[in-house]
């Protein structure tokens, strides 16, 4: 189980090893490395120093100011912005879907841009979204992608949308997302110094179905890695970009 590859190839070639299944909770992409601002594709097209800037205004809430810094960077170089992210983004996809063991299950994280999974997602690996899927005699359901945040990241949804996916999924054995549920403990990531948004229709379910599991990532160093809800052990599968670990869910 990983989650929030971030561009991490190396030891996702190797995260199920010995396992029954590999299953990925999102974030393929790297953008921006928080912990390490040469890495991603904005340091990539900006350097470090720019990239330092830019985590230096989010961090510190500016995000208005963050939007105007980046919208000058890409003025500056005179290129189409989303032809160039888009293009990071599949050298990025090459790399990662080919390092997906067989059978690999997994569903997007909210910097993640769907429509171009099918492209490079192989046989043995199922992409599941507001879905659920029988694994080793257990139901996992998935539901991926991130709610409307500042951070404006490719797959952000509406609070109804990603309520509804929830819904779709109904009870499961293990609840598969790659955000957690809204609980301050485990939306708040002590290193970027601000609570992500986590979802409360993700904490509904959980309180009102009861699976043995939540795993979720998305939060890369957060206040609490490990709680119980009701009878749910919820998880934080993440940060696996930083670790190169995958956690292991075993019965």
């Amino acid at each position: 189980m990983v989650s929030d590859v971030h561009g991490n190839a190396r030891d996702l070639a190797r995260a199920g090893e010995g396992a029954d299944a590999l299953i990925c909770l999102g974030d393929l992409v790297l953008f921006l490395d928080y912990a390490d601002h040469s890495r991603g594709i904005f340091p990539d097209l900006f350097g470090e120093e720019n990239a330092d800037r830019i985590v230096e205004l989010r961090t510190a809430r500016r995000f208005q100011e963050a939007r105007e810094f980046g919208a000058r960077l890409w003025g500056g170089i005179g290129t189409d912005r989303a032809a160039a992210i888009e293009q990071a983004v599949r050298k990025q996809y090459a790399e990662m879907f080919a390092a997906f063991p067989t059978p690999t299950y997994a569903t997007y994280g909210n910097v993640d841009m769907p429509p171009l999974w099918p492209e490079y997602a192989r046989p043995g690996t199922t992409v599941l979204d507001g879905e659920r899927v029988e694994i080793g005699g257990r139901t996992f359901g998935f539901v991926g992608g991130g709610l409307k945040s500042p951070m404006r990241t490719p797959y952000e949804i509406s609070d109804e949308e990603y309520a509804a996916k929830i819904e779709a999924v109904g009870e499961v054995d293990v609840l598969c997302t790659h955000i957690p549920p809204e609980v301050p403990e485990l939306v708040y990531d002590t290193v970027a110094r601000r609570f992500e948004r986590g979802s409360r229709a993700l904490l509904d379910a959980i309180r009102r179905t009861h699976p043995r599991y939540a795993l979720f990532g998305h939060v890369h160093q957060p206040l609490v890695r490990r709680m119980r809800i009701g009878a749910t052990e919820c998880v934080n599968v993440g940060h696996f970009a930083g670790t190169g670990k995958p956690w292991a869910l075993e019965w």
